[in-house]
């Protein structure tokens, strides 16, 4: 009768893999630029790291990604007037001119997807 006890180590062990890094995405929470610039890359989408702190994208098409630590501080920039115009996608602005082509709008879709998916 003491064979229930020997299965609560395997119930605990089970759900603790639950939360195993492998489970979900592979981005780098600690270099979300980085993460974003592998992303594109995969898409073919051209850009560079700049930024003091290496917290900007620039895609070689135009757009330009800035990163913040939090998406509240992302939405504050906003509020200042510094992201007037951007997308805010997480902890990321996404600024886009006003007026883009079918072919940009491909790859702004592109890099939506990379930039949810972090």
């Amino acid at each position: 009768m003491k064979r229930p006890l020997l299965a609560f180590p395997l119930v605990a062990l089970a759900i603790a893999g639950c939360g195993s890094s492998d489970a979900g995405g592979s981005a780098d929470k600690s270099d979300l630029p980085g993460s974003a610039l592998a992303c594109l890359e995969q898409s073919d989408i051209a850009a560079k790291r700049m930024g003091e702190n290496g917290d900007e994208l620039v895609l070689d098409s135009g757009p330009k990604i800035k990163f913040f630590l939090t998406a509240d501080e992302a939405i504050a920039e906003q509020f200042r007037g510094r992201g007037e115009g951007a997308e805010q996608i997480g902890t990321a602005l996404l600024f886009v001119d006003p007026e883009t082509s079918s072919e940009q709008d491909d790859v702004l879709h592109d890099v939506e997807v990379c930039l949810s998916g972090l």
